[in-house]
């Protein structure tokens, strides 16, 4: 899957089956459900899941918990929009 396929994937109702669990916190925060995207990626620990979760706490304005989770992850925090991030995310992980 490509990214435009990604995006599009955005107007069905349910993630496609072939992603990630971490495509899928990403799909379903896209779709502007952050809670389940927490929910898919709270208890990992693998460094994507940490950059995702990283990425989620920044949304939810928890700067403190994002810095954690981004020094988890191994990545400098982002200093771009959310939008921004949320699509280089993508791009990276697809």
């Amino acid at each position: 899957m490509n990214y435009t396929a990604f995006k599009e994937s955005l107007s069905l109702a349910f993630p496609p089956e072939s992603l990630s669990v971490m495509l899928t916190a990403l799909w379903y925060d896209g779709k502007g459900d952050w809670e389940t995207a927490h929910e898919l990626i709270n208890d990992r620990t693998d460094n994507i899941s940490a950059h995702i979760h990283a990425y989620l706490h920044r949304k939810e304005g928890d700067i403190g918990n994002a810095r954690y989770w981004y020094s988890r992850s191994g990545i400098l925090p982002s200093e771009k929009t959310l939008n921004e991030e949320w699509e280089e995310l993508v791009q990276r992980y697809l």
